[in-house]
């Protein structure tokens, strides 16, 4: 197991709450980064030879050493990247719920699929392990972009090279720390603290085999060209604008506290939080008038602090900084905008805001917001609804909200989404695939498909 060590700026933990450099790490050299391709190599050739029970088995330890070691872990990324401390438990524990997920699910999902024959031989689709994969994973949720990826894959017998964003050092030395604690083999998982440039030559080696990304479009465009040319699958997880649309409610509290929850969870830095509220001129004035008092109500608070009626900094002064060039751009070009003041400590507070009165000429039409931003707009009808919903390059979840489940289903079965809901912000669980169309990118993680992907589905076949 590997613990090799980034890229301009470099690996270090900088907390966004002061500002502060606390510790810096070194890059990889390309002699650690040889090591790391031929120990994945070599850890895959063993590791295939385990039945998948028996990995299972050593999966299950992961899930419970993320369980046991959950208060640390959410302290340790509240410090790198500003997650409120009760969000990284929940963290935490949800990766425990993935790891025993595939642990227990994985050797019924890996199992021969028998295929009808025409010609009187038995035929199977036998699922087999590909090799070493490469994992690209972002900083919004250190611990659990990592669990989504490595745990089916770890099932199933590929081996994990996993290169963690660059202010997340410590948080990704910790899971590999876990995964050797609980008995994964030497070069099975392998954490290292790589440049842009080697991403380039790991996916280009021939010990590899795929490569998944969680991240921004430009980066997933990079890193899908790299793959194209080289031939290797790729699963990429994007960005996303996702459609929260409410036709009507009984409830206005209960209403504009889901959605503010929601948009704020993490600081409003989710791929698939409700960044477009899409609501019912009826109610609009209201909803609004709600989330412009939760708005002004929130105060600033440490990670330990945060929560209700408390917001956390965002994961860096350089992410606050361009969420508020993203916000002065929207008013320059006509938006209303309420809150979303940035820190002048050098920190990485932005406060909470709302956003209204965007029009498609706009930038912030177009745009991901990526923070504590509720952006609303007004619509008259059902049809208006799903076509602003569906006026957008990105497809990766959203919702629709109704007194009336079957007017709510209707629209919902017509996002042009991969993740679509009714009455609640999203479907979620260790079981529910989460993935998306469109710029959002393409391939499922979680549930029964998330060990679809990173897979050889050989064509077994026996005459009579």
């Amino acid at each position: 197991m590997s613990n090799v060590g980034s890229a301009a700026g470099g690996y270090r933990v900088e907390n966004p709450a002061t500002g502060e450099v606390v510790e810096k790490f070194d890059n990889a050299t390309d002699a650690q980064i040889e090591e790391t391709l031929d120990a994945a190599r070599k850890g895959f050739l063993s590791w295939r030879e385990k039945t998948v029970e028996d990995r299972a088995a050593i999966v299950n330890k992961v899930a419970a050493k993320f369980g046991e070691r959950k208060e640390e872990l959410a302290k340790i990324i509240a410090e790198e990247m500003g997650k409120p401390v009760a969000e990284g438990i929940e963290e935490a524990e949800f990766c425990e719920a993935i790891f025993n997920y595939y642990a227990d699910n994985g050797p019924k999902f890996a199992a021969d699929e028998p295929i009808e024959s025409m010609s009187g031989g038995k035929a199977f689709i036998q699922r087999r392990p590909v090799g070493a994969l490469l994992g690209i994973m972002p900083w919004n949720f250190p611990y659990y972009q990592v669990a989504r990826f490595a745990a089916p894959n770890l099932v199933l017998g590929n081996t994990i090279i996993l290169k963690h964003a660059e202010i997340c050092p410590r948080s990704s030395a910790v899971i590999a720390d876990i995964m050797k604690d609980a008995g994964i083999p030497d070069g099975v998982y392998n954490n290292v603290y790589a440049t842009h440039e080697q991403i380039e030559t790991i996916i280009a080696d021939d010990r590899v085999e795929g490569v998944s990304l969680t991240g921004s479009e430009r980066a997933g465009s990079a890193v899908a060209a790299t793959a194209g040319k080289n031939l290797k699958k790729a699963v990429l997880e994007l960005g996303g604008s996702d459609p929260y649309i409410v036709l009507d409610t009984d409830n206005m509290e209960e209403a504009v506290d889901t959605a503010w929850g929601t948009r704020l969870y993490n600081t409003g830095q989710v791929c698939n939080a409700n960044k477009r509220m899409i609501v019912m001129d009826d109610i609009y004035d209201d909803f609004v008038s709600g989330l412009t008092k939760r708005a002004q109500d929130w105060t600033k608070g440490t990670p330990a602090e945060a929560g209700d009626g408390k917001y956390s900094p965002l994961s860096s002064r350089g992410a606050a900084e361009n969420l508020r060039k993203q916000l002065d751009r929207a008013v320059e070009q006509g938006a209303n905008l309420v809150g979303g003041e940035l820190a002048t400590d050098g920190s990485a507070y932005v406060s909470p805001a709302v956003l209204t009165g965007i029009t498609s000429d706009m930038d912030a039409y177009r745009e991901e917001l990526f923070g504590p931003v509720a952006t609303v707009y007004k619509v008259s009808s059902d049809d208006e609804a799903l076509k602003l919903a569906n006026d957008t390059r990105f497809g990766l979840g959203g919702a629709v909200f109704s007194k009336d489940e079957e007017r709510a289903a209707k629209l919902a079965q017509r996002l042009d989404v991969g993740m679509s809901n009714v009455n609640t912000p999203g479907g979620e669980g260790a079981e529910i695939p989460f993935g998306g169309t469109k710029r959002s990118g393409f391939g499922r993680e979680l549930g029964p498909y998330g060990m679809d992907e990173f897979v050889n589905k050989r064509m077994y076949y026996v005459a009579d």
